[in-house]
């Protein structure tokens, strides 16, 4: 088991899904664990399952979407911890339109707002902390998406999450050489609660197939636990089993999610 005491870290988006597994495999090793998002009840529910575990975690409410908010819960982490050591960028939102043809304004814009805007500002807020302490890990939860743009993730999402593919590339080059690693996971299908915003949400047989949640945070804890000697700058991940996803793209080809 890595150990983390001592450390500080920030997980969006704690409150299901990859978030939850990594908030508590960090928990798990002994980080001090901070869970966010906007809903306050499922990370809640993250935090008493860690200290269930015998793990140190708390949860707060902040809307990724609005830089001001953003930056003013920044300020209050770093009054109340000194620094984050480990931020995990994971909030992530999709569109229920995936088809280039007929996405609004509206939700490409949500889209954007959670996947890159919020991610770019809250990183920001809590570098110079990082960049004074010469060590910190800034972890990405991007998408195969990013890799391979396609209509079942969305025009929209496709875009998002290769513009935050681009962002940490960048991040990388001009915070290296003050000790801190940018990087950025690539899941495939994760059975996650963010499949039931796809056109056809998947069945229990398809889910059975795909990976899960505490498969990602396994790659996540991988490389925050590396001696800062090393660094992974980008990891791609995908199901063991192919399967059949020609009614997957048709349905997201069309204009409106099938109910």
């Amino acid at each position: 088991m890595i150990a983390f005491e001592g450390r500080v870290a920030l997980v969006t988006g704690g409150g299901t899904g990859i978030g939850r597994a990594v908030a508590q495999d960090l928990a798990a090793a002994g980080a001090e664990v901070v869970v966010c998002g906007r809903r306050l009840a499922p990370l809640e529910e993250t935090v008493q399952a860690i200290a269930e575990a015998g793990g140190n975690a708390r949860a707060d409410s902040c809307d990724l979407t609005d830089p001001a908010a953003i930056e003013g819960y920044a300020a209050r982490l770093l009054e109340r911890h000194g620094g984050i050591d480990i931020l995990i960028n994971n909030a992530g939102f999709s569109s229920h339109v995936r088809s280039a043809r007929y996405i609004g304004a509206e939700e490409w814009r949500d889209v954007m707002d959670v996947n890159t805007l919020g991610p770019a500002i809250l990183t920001r807020a809590l570098l110079p902390a990082m960049i004074d302490k010469g060590a910190g890990d800034v972890v990405m939860i991007s998408s195969m998406a990013a890799i391979r743009p396609n209509v079942m993730a969305g025009a929209v999402y496709s875009a998002a999450k290769s513009a935050a593919r681009a962002y940490m590339e960048v991040l990388a080059s001009e915070v290296r050489r003050h000790g801190i690693r940018a990087i950025t996971i690539f899941p495939g299908e994760v059975d996650t609660p963010i499949l039931d915003k796809r056109a056809l949400p998947p069945d229990e047989e398809k889910r059975a197939t795909m990976m899960m949640p505490e498969d990602i945070s396994a790659a996540v804890m991988l490389a925050v636990g590396l001696p800062r000697r090393a660094m992974i700058s980008e990891l791609a991940m995908v199901a063991t089993e192919p399967r059949d996803q020609a009614p997957d793209v048709a349905a997201a080809m069309a204009k409106d999610r099938i109910e």
